[in-house]
């Protein structure tokens, strides 16, 4: 070991299972997965670990050569191989300077991270000795750590912060991050989401297509724009979806430089948030979807949480007060401009055709910092329902509470009732209920599926906006041959399939049948008859496999593989 390395800071590595102790200059936790180390406590700028036929391995950390013999060849040589002098141009091993590290230790007070008493050459010798523990701090790198940070912009977030992340901060606040917005990285990653997601126009008109053009200029100017203080949103424009009910949704649409502004701090905050988030939330979330929802309803209802309160909160987004969000935004970061610019977001002006006005509560829908805003706003009621032992499953403002009894599920019900209230929001009084979903007439709604009397079905609203879907491909006064047709219903088709693949069997074999038969009244009208395709002679003419041999995409004959073992 190098002389330059202060003997009063350790550090700890581990190989094949074997806790070391070796003096280091560096306190961070960072993962290395090369040659025999497993992990490695420290912020690490270089780190590469070579054999070259050497009984021992070299591995360089920020400039620093540590000397670490194998495992195997400790296991083999024993203890009389430890007090072995070291030949002529031969790496000494650890174990030939225990004292040395000794009296390093004897210097300094056991802290974490650093492993207390004990040689290198006491356990190595002794084969019956135990491996020391692994630090608290290392604990935090492992695979499954790792893998739930994948989604993690590590641009951004360093190997320090993301340490402090799983640590906890001073006071429980974030300071300084306005500076990591604005870099020049973090906004062109931003941009190339945005332009991923190909969304529409805002009030300025300007496409992702038209912004592609001078991308660099724009974003130089965004970053400027942000550093400075200068940066100030355009009023969202507001567009309205219809329903399947009739009803219209709105829908706020930011502008490009919008878009790209809050992906850019979203990328920055969302890990402190996410860090918080209770395991019953999966909307909006990553490495969470619709599916895993499903599933844990799925197994709820399978252990016999089978009393369920299903809840709606009326205009969600476009109620949420102001103030209260903002507080809660306040009590994990406390960065006075990032905070200004999230305000500055939540009171955009919103134009819809010739109406200006400016929201006094609520989150645009169709803002990219919206789903995460109102996962946080709701973030109290899961850990409400987490403390009271309540079943919750929640995707974003859809959730259903399980529980094993009536008189839980109403007390559940009233607890819901009170936070709600408690907190500005209304229950939707004619989408709220509680009710037995084994029973007729009791099931409930969520994300498209129907639980009913033990089964699963599709909902009806997601039934008939597929139909609505299909009856656009399939107009009968359409002139385009079966070919194409066929070729722009199969990937609805198999999407659609994808997700309610789940559902009773009875409603692939209703869809299936029903396209089908807007294919047989298409045919009729391309040949001058009319007819809705229902007859005997249509489908004597044009049998089902007829149109599997065009190539139609079958949901019944795509249900049975599924369910086929593997």
């Amino acid at each position: 070991m190098t002389n330059s390395i202060r003997r009063d800071v350790t550090t700890s590595l581990l190989i094949r299972g074997e806790v070391w102790k070796l003096p280091s200059t560096l306190e961070m936790a960072w993962k290395a997965m090369l040659g025999r180390i497993t992990w490695l406590e420290a912020e690490c700028w270089e780190v590469c670990a070579r054999q070259a036929g050497r009984p021992v391995t070299e591995v360089t950390v920020a400039g620093v050569r540590v000397c670490v013999v194998p495992q195997s060849r400790l296991e083999g040589q024993g203890k009389a191989e430890g007090n072995r002098s070291p030949r002529a141009g031969e790496q000494t091993p650890p174990n030939a300077r225990t004292n040395r590290w000794k009296s390093a230790e004897s210097k300094a007070a056991p802290r974490e991270g650093r492993q207390e008493g004990g040689s290198v050459k006491d356990r190595t010798s002794d084969s019956e000795s135990q491996v020391m523990a692994v630090p608290e701090a290392a604990k935090q790198i492992t695979s499954e750590t790792v893998g739930k940070r994948a989604w993690i912009d590590r641009e951004i977030w360093t190997e320090r912060m993301l340490a402090a992340l799983e640590n906890g901060v001073k006071g429980n606040k974030w300071f300084s991050l306005i500076d990591k917005v604005y870099r020049a990285q973090t906004l062109a990653a931003a941009w190339q989401q945005v332009k991923a997601n190909k969304g529409a126009a805002g009030i300025d008109r300007q496409s992702c297509e038209q912004f592609a053009a001078n991308a660099e200029r724009y974003l130089s100017e965004l970053a400027e724009a942000l550093k400075e203080g200068r940066y100030r949103p355009e009023p969202v424009r507001r567009v309205e979806i219809a329903k399947a009910d009739g009803k219209k949704r709105p829908l706020g649409i930011p502008t490009v430089k919008d878009r790209i502004a809050q992906t850019a701090v979203k990328r920055v905050i969302e890990p402190i948030f996410e860090q918080a988030f209770q395991p019953t939330s999966y909307g909006f979330r990553p490495g969470r979807g619709c599916k895993d929802a499903l599933r844990e309803v799925d197994k709820l209802l399978k252990k016999g949480y089978t009393h369920v309160v299903d809840a709606d909160l009326q205009g969600y987004f476009d109620s949420i007060p102001h103030d209260r969000l903002q507080a809660r935004i306040e009590e994990r970061i406390s960065d006075s401009r990032l905070l200004a610019l999230l305000a500055s977001w939540l009171k955009q002006d919103i134009v819809h055709g010739l109406e200006r006005w400016t929201p006094t509560g609520g989150t645009p829908q169709g803002a990219v910092i919206s789903p995460l805003l109102a996962n946080l706003y709701l973030h109290p009621l899961d850990e409400r329902m987490v403390q009271q032992g309540y079943a919750m499953v929640r995707y974003a403002d859809d959730f259903v509470i399980l529980c094993p009894t009536a008189a839980e599920a109403e007390k559940a019900l009233e607890e819901i009732k009170a936070w709600v209230k408690a907190n500005g929001l209304t229950l939707h009084p004619d989408k709220t209920h509680v009710g037995d979903c084994r029973q007729e007439g009791q099931g409930f709604d969520f994300l498209g599926y129907r639980f009913e009397a033990g089964k699963r079905w599709v909902r009806k609203k997601s039934l008939m906006a597929l139909k609505d879907k299909i009856r656009t491909l399939t107009q009968r006064t359409r002139g385009d041959s079966l070919a194409r047709i066929i070729a722009e219903l199969n990937p609805r088709l198999r999407g659609w399939f994808g997700y309610f693949k789940h559902a009773e069997a009875l409603e692939f074999k209703r869809m299936d049948g029903f396209i089908r038969r807007r294919l047989r009244a298409l045919l009729r009208k391309q040949e001058k008859r009319p007819g809705i395709g229902r007859c005997l002679a249509d489908h004597c003419r044009w049998p089902n496999v007829y149109f599997a041999a065009k190539g139609l995409f079958t949901m019944t004959e795509a249900r049975l593989l599924a369910s086929q073992s593997r």
